[in-house]
């Protein structure tokens, strides 16, 4: 057992989000990273959650000093189509248009078929 984040036991945990109504859920850490771009001097956090209904939560934090934006968005696989809940609209979404949208906001070509098999392969397993 020891660390492995899939042993982690479901917690309520509520995250803020300044673009709609904080999002609530029991659930646990799936994935996270951090980076920091030193040209703009911003650091940027992301957490991937799973839920207890397997669902995922999607958190962006982003700051530069005492200025914070935090985001938050609700995802959950219905058949072949993708519903995203910011905390005050949904959208549903055609997965493989999600898709491909992923592939041309992030310039994926070629090269970059395997990370977004990387991507398909988490959400996946996020889903359960």
């Amino acid at each position: 057992m020891g660390s492995d984040m899939t042993c982690r036991a479901m917690e309520d945990l509520v995250l803020r989000n300044d673009a709609g109504e904080d999002i609530a859920f029991k659930g646990r850490l799936f994935s996270e990273c951090s980076w920091y771009d030193e040209e703009q001097g911003v650091l940027t956090r992301q957490k991937l959650f799973i839920t207890e209904d397997n669902e995922q939560v999607y958190y962006i934090v982003t700051g530069s000093g005492a200025e914070r934006s935090r985001r938050a968005y609700r995802l959950r696989l219905e058949g072949d189509q993708c519903v995203i809940c910011n905390g005050t609209s949904e959208m549903v979404v055609q997965l493989d248009l999600l898709m491909l949208a992923v592939r041309g906001l992030c310039g994926f070509d070629l090269a970059g078929e395997q990370l977004l098999a990387s991507i398909e392969e988490t959400l996946k397993a996020a889903n359960g």
